[in-house]
């Protein structure tokens, strides 16, 4: 009887270390094994790089953290496509129990259903596509600002200057597909849209820029939002720059690649700086802590040696602060799952032991049986960290989600306000606004002042007549007497006289695009009728091979014709 109660006893240990809980809490192992997926040449990875190593040398060195247990992390390229895929799964064959990335939103998407298998949780600080935080990726965290947040941003800068169409410029994959998806749903909240969308390969050349880039001149709006990479983004402005896009009544305005680039590889060369006068451009935002500034003060000492751009030193972005977070936000949580019994345990998936024999070796792959309870502690971590407050809410993304609003002026850079969920646009930052009731009325949105493009202080229009849109033709009579009012300007196709600046000013008051084109009426010898001009109006009967047609054009034509047809 002893003997089967023993058995049984050992049975249910057994059962329950399967899940990663014991009854009785195991010895912490003196190392739990870690990895990171970055792309360590790119303006994010290579300053992510430094930061996690700083990070886990931090905790290493805090016996405190881990009670002994120390970190011990490998860190391998986040490739493009397939090649990241790979790396990803030469760490889940080592037993990792998470990963610190990946870098790339797309490697992301694709290696995020390999971890809901394998129950290994992702940690990204830059992976921030709004498709990321679905359900569908229960073991995917997002520990940086997801971008619903800075679409939502962006939105509201278009609506508080009263714009209400902008063009799209984005990278033709995951990632910017979806960043503007979100951005087209948060401005159709605020009855704005996006007029036309202008998709660029990740490898476009300049040409492929460029061709791109004067489609967009042609079109109404002058409200251009680019969502990039930092990799090819400032050719879009070189090639701008060139087109003559840079100038007067132009609007740019930049998700957080440039103000990373701007933080990272400063100064940039001059031409560089030139091409991106006047751009409005988001970063993520970062209390002043004391935690912050001693971290600042110590970057050039942990990146003594290593340059950005030619001789400059590496700078610190905020990717580097949400990357460093990111590993102790995951050391609490590795904390927090040994208090609960967790334990480092693997097993093999079923489903891929019939797999077994092939030359891909996916048997290989384990599954970590403790990978849900540790899922579960990093969504529970409440800690304080270089970023400021740590803590999820129920959707999974960081709560008080927030951006600096900022202006590229000169050889540098002018804050010009915030934007944060909770209050929308302020001058002020909004930690200050967290203990007072939310205001969101209109009275309450404020920016500083901006010089756009073209170094003016003017906020623009932000549309011009298209010169590719259909246009609406106006039938002007050729008169012979009072030309003093309207009059064909001889040898052209242009008219003008009273009349005509009455018209041009009422078409510039409007706050949209008319393009038309003004039709002579008449042999230019006599008065033509007027009765006769508006019946072949209403009729739709062709003037000069031009149908004028539908009501709209017969009012346009009175707002030309109605001073003169009382002469």
């Amino acid at each position: 009887m002893k003997t089967i109660w023993i058995l049984v006893l050992v049975v249910f240990y057994n059962g329950i270390s399967l899940n990663g809980v014991a009854t009785n809490v195991p010895a912490r192992p003196p190392f739990v094994s870690i990895g990171a997926l970055l792309s360590f040449n790119s303006t994010i990875g290579k300053v992510a790089k430094v930061a996690i190593q700083a990070a886990v040398d931090d905790v290493n060195s805090d016996p405190s953290i881990l009670g002994g247990t120390k970190l011990r992390i490998a860190m391998s390229a986040d490739k493009s496509g397939f090649l990241g895929i790979i790396e990803a799964l030469k760490f889940m064959e080592t037993d990792t129990v998470a990963i610190v990335g990946p870098q790339s939103s797309v490697t992301a998407h694709a290696i995020s259903f390999v971890a809901n298998e394998l129950q290994i949780p992702l940690l990204s600080y830059s992976s921030t596509d709004p498709a990321l935080s679905s359900p569908q990726f229960p073991f995917f965290v997002m520990t940086a600002r997801n971008d619903l947040y800075q679409m939502a941003a962006i939105a509201e800068i278009v609506d508080y200057y009263g714009w209400k169409e902008v063009i799209a410029i984005f990278g033709d994959d995951d990632y910017g597909r979806n960043g503007i998806a979100a951005l087209g749903d948060k401005l159709a909240e605020r009855r704005c849209k996006i007029s036309f969308k202008a998709p660029l390969t990740p490898a476009a050349t300049r040409e492929e820029i460029t061709d791109l880039l004067i489609k967009v001149a042609l079109t109404e709006s002058r409200i251009l939002v680019v969502h990039t990479f930092s990799s090819w983004g400032p050719v879009v402005f070189s090639v701008a720059q060139y087109l003559g896009m840079m100038g007067p009544g132009y609007v740019w305005i930049t998700t957080n690649w440039l103000s990373t680039l701007l933080e990272t590889d400063s100064p940039l060369p001059a031409g560089t700086l030139d091409d991106i006068q006047g751009v409005l451009t988001l970063r993520m935002y970062t209390p002043d802590s004391e935690l912050k500034r001693k971290f600042v003060s110590r970057w050039s000492t942990l990146t003594s040696g290593t340059t950005a751009y030619g001789s400059n030193p590496m700078g610190l972005s905020t990717y580097g602060l949400y990357a460093y977070d990111t590993v102790w936000l995951l050391a609490h949580a590795i904390n927090a799952f040994f208090d609960q019994g967790g334990n480092i345990s693997f097993s093999n998936d079923s489903r891929l032991a019939a797999l077994r024999g092939g030359s891909l070796h996916l048997d290989a792959l384990n599954i970590f049986n403790g990978g849900n309870l540790l899922r579960q502690n990093i969504l529970q971590v409440n800690m304080t960290g270089v970023t400021g407050k740590v803590k999820f809410n129920p959707d999974g993304n960081l709560i008080h989600p927030a951006y600096d609003i900022i202006n590229v002026i000169g050889n540098g850079i002018r804050r010009i306000g915030y934007w944060s969920n909770y209050s929308g646009l302020s001058v002020v930052p909004p930690e200050t606004l967290y203990s007072r009731p939310p205001n969101r009325s209109s009275s309450s949105q404020k920016l500083h002042g901006v010089i756009w493009p073209g170094q003016t202080a003017q906020k623009p229009r932000g549309w011009v007549f298209p010169e590719n849109g259909r246009h609406l033709r106006i039938a002007v009579p050729s008169r012979v007497s009072y030309c003093e009012f309207v009059s064909q300007v001889p040898g052209t196709d242009k008219f003008a006289g009273y009349c005509i600046d009455v018209f041009t000013a009422a078409i510039n008051l409007l706050p949209y695009a008319v393009p038309y084109k003004l039709i002579p009426y008449g042999d230019g010898v006599t008065n033509p009728s007027c009765t006769e001009l508006v019946q072949l109006i209403t009729a739709g009967v062709s003037v000069l091979k031009q149908k004028l047609y539908r009501f709209s054009k017969v009012q346009w034509f009175f707002v030309v014709y109605s001073v003169s047809s009382f002469i």
